[in-house]
């Protein structure tokens, strides 16, 4: 049926509530151009202003998702449920590289579809392209074989997936529109659920370091995506977790795939928060998509294969399977090449760290290249931060903040700066009184029954 777009953004713009073949009509505008970016911007406008209930939710993600390929593995005849987890983005934020082949070794097949970093978050597929040799963006049947025979694999999108989404995101990134719950439910879930999955778990950020800056912010959003993915079929629950501190004790990209090596071969010397929140989005993995009725036993499930190195195994095998180093996980550092200056980052006074504004500590490692300030930016995977400190720890004057990793004393002194500015260090209180933050503050599922 064809509609004028015009009519259409009008009813919006009066509040009205579109159905599901108006919506389909102004999707297919997206792809095939018949709607122009003027149009498109003053739709989204219009649903910013106005906001869309849920079925014009689970309408716009379904028309989207629909938009190009969505992905089935039936004919691969896989033994195990499909199952991923997307999260919002944050500092330091690793979880996906451990979380597929840990979830991997407990049964499930984990096709994880990332992105690459943009603004103060760093992106999982940039993470991966400081590993010689490895296709983050490899054939469909080598993307399929490497899911069928080692259990996950991490890649990018595709143009072929949700072709709508990546026109229509790129209208609202200029025309102030980002900041709708409804949009930014339809734009992660056309993505995810063109994937072919089972089950999702959302991994909702909130904090200074967060795109969701308020609880309240990440409750909506939360409750929106369970809502809208289960609606359109894919159980989901979504945990909404802390982001007022950098996620482990790295950033950057060679040095976060640094950490998460040692995190999956020595996991009892591992960042404690980094080892509950992968642990816990595992568990939740594993009990929603059936492996495991029971979510401690879910827990115990995904430990052991932490624990007793399986995991570890099957992180190596995807890495080489996508065409990187056989030997990543026994000789790291034959790959990953450090910076010339990796230098302490000392502290300027006496105390206990109290707070980070990890928005700007995010933005340091854009300024150095470290990350995207647009898309089509190159960026430099050598640079980073490790050893990060984290809130509630002691630090003496003159002990480490964090160590750089840079390619020049100028970066350093910047560096230095921003991150010396960036950390609160107070005097005179206990450090439990600075890391009583909660790490995961709610679990939600969807109210559709």
């Amino acid at each position: 049926m064809k509609y004028l777009p015009q009519e259409l953004i009008r009813k919006k713009r009066d509040g009205g509530v579109l159905n599901d073949a108006e919506i389909g009509f102004i999707v297919k505008g997206m792809c095939d151009l018949s709607m122009t970016d003027a149009q498109l911007g003053a739709f989204a406008m219009a649903v910013v202003l106005k906001g869309m209930n849920m079925d014009e939710r689970v309408s716009l993600t379904t028309h989207m998702k629909n938009s190009g390929e969505v992905l089935n593995w039936s004919d691969l005849d896989l033994d195990g449920p499909i199952v991923d987890k997307h999260s919002t983005g944050g500092v330091g934020d690793k979880v996906s590289l451990m979380l597929a082949p840990i979830v991997a070794a407990c049964g499930a097949y984990v096709p994880m579809i990332s992105g690459r970093g943009l603004g103060h978050t760093g992106g999982t597929l940039d993470k991966f392209e400081s590993i010689p040799g490895y296709n983050a963006v490899p054939s469909g049947t080598l993307f399929r074989n490497t899911v069928k025979n080692v259990g996950c694999a991490i890649i990018g999108q595709t143009a072929q997936l949700a072709p709508a989404d990546q026109r229509f995101y790129s209208i609202r990134d200029v025309t102030a529109t980002i900041e709708s719950v409804g949009m930014i439910t339809a734009s992660i879930l056309s993505k995810k659920l063109a994937a072919g999955l089972d089950a999702l778990v959302m991994d909702v950020k909130t904090g200074n370091g967060a795109f969701c800056a308020t609880r309240e912010m990440a409750d909506e959003v939360a409750q929106s995506i369970a809502d809208v993915a289960t609606g359109a079929g894919v159980p989901t629950r979504c945990l909404i977790t802390d982001m007022n501190q950098v996620l482990g004790h790295s950033l950057g990209n060679a040095v976060e795939i640094i950490e998460c090596l040692d995190f999956l071969t020595k996991p009892s010397e591992a960042d404690s928060r980094l080892l509950k929140l992968t642990l816990e989005l595992a568990a939740h993995m594993i009990q929603i998509s059936g492996i495991e009725k029971d979510f401690n036993s879910a827990l115990s499930k995904a430990q052991e294969a932490l624990n007793s190195g399986r995991a570890a195994e099957r992180f190596g095998q995807m890495v080489s399977a996508l065409g990187g180093p056989t030997d990543l996980i026994e000789r790291p550092l034959n790959y990953l090449t450090p910076t010339p200056i990796i230098q302490a980052i000392p502290a300027k006074s006496t105390g206990y760290i109290s707070a980070m504004d990890v928005r700007e500590i995010g933005l340091s490692m854009v300024l150095l290249k470290a990350g995207r300030v647009k898309s089509t930016d190159n960026i430099d995977h050598s640079i980073g931060l490790s050893e990060v400190v984290q809130i509630g720890q002691f630090v003496n004057v003159g002990d480490p903040l964090a160590i750089a990793h840079v390619k020049s004393s100028d970066d350093l002194s910047m560096l230095s700066s921003k991150i010396s500015n960036a950390i609160t260090i107070s005097e005179g209180e206990s450090g439990e009184i600075w890391s009583k933050n909660d790490l995961i503050y709610n679990v939600l599922t969807s109210n559709i029954e």
